[in-house]
């Protein structure tokens, strides 16, 4: 028996799969139709209307300092490195994963990645300061005492980190932050860069956007952010509607006005 469209979404979705996958199967079966149609001679005579489903992928998660400080603590000593470094950088969990030694300069304290190894095949580069410059150190210190032939920045014994799923969940739930995701991280560091007043061209350097639309989609505002600017424009209209106190002379002047 046949189904059309929305009986085949629906179907999909009764088997608990995601709207995105079923959007997938749907684009590759209108890439199919397209192809038939555009063959000489044509194979598909009509191509049909085939129906979508709604696919909200717009996230809004981010880590409070103090979130991010209770997840690494329950997270395992190999992975705390990790979550460090995608908390000050904003880079994504592969680039973060795929660093090597080779691509650290503790010198001039930076970070460079390759074109070829980011999403938009751009080279990048990331200075070190603070609690990620001791971070890479310390992995430095011990890679070469007990892994010297490791090449990884980032190693569980040894070895390159490969999966973190099990290990996040579990740490996540005992933090009491169970729906964060890691990518949550790099909403975090472009509102962090934003706050500190960092320029939007450097902020978007680090953090490998080439947009401007996609790096305003990670600037988060959070609540405390309304009430900051509650705040500030409060006191704005305040010091912009301050009346010097009256002196006795002008009190006078100023009930005669009101009496008149």
């Amino acid at each position: 028996m046949s189904i059309g469209g929305d009986g085949y979404i629906a179907h999909r979705q009764a088997q608990e799969i995601k709207n995105a996958t079923i959007c997938l199967e749907l684009a590759a079966l209108k890439r199919m139709f397209n192809l038939g149609a555009k063959h000489d001679p044509p194979k598909v005579l009509r191509v049909p209307y085939i129906p979508m489903p709604k696919v909200n992928n717009v996230r809004s998660g981010f880590f409070e300092y103090e979130e991010f400080v209770v997840l690494r603590t329950n997270l395992p000593d190999y992975l705390r490195p990790v979550v460090t470094m995608a908390y000050y950088s904003g880079w994504r969990k592969g680039e973060i994963l795929g660093l090597t030694w080779d691509q650290v300069d503790l010198v001039r304290d930076c970070i460079r990645l390759d074109p070829g190894t980011t999403k938009n095949n751009e080279s990048r580069s990331l200075f070190l300061d603070g609690e990620l410059l001791v971070t890479i150190r310390e992995q430095k210190v011990i890679r070469d005492c007990q892994y010297p032939d490791c090449p990884w920045v980032f190693f569980n014994e040894g070895r390159p980190i490969r999966e973190i799923k099990r290990a996040w969940q579990t740490a996540c739930k005992k933090a009491g932050v169970p729906d964060k995701l890691f990518h949550d991280f790099r909403r975090t560091t472009v509102r962090n860069m934003v706050r500190a007043g960092i320029p939007e061209r450097v902020a978007m350097t680090i953090s490998g956007h080439k947009t401007r639309s996609v790096f305003e989609r990670y600037n988060i505002v959070s609540q405390e952010d309304l009430k900051q600017a509650a705040s500030k424009l409060n006191q704005y209209v305040k010091k912009e509607t301050f009346r010097e106190p009256l002196e006795f002379d002008q009190i006078d002047q100023f009930i005669e006005t009101l009496q008149s």
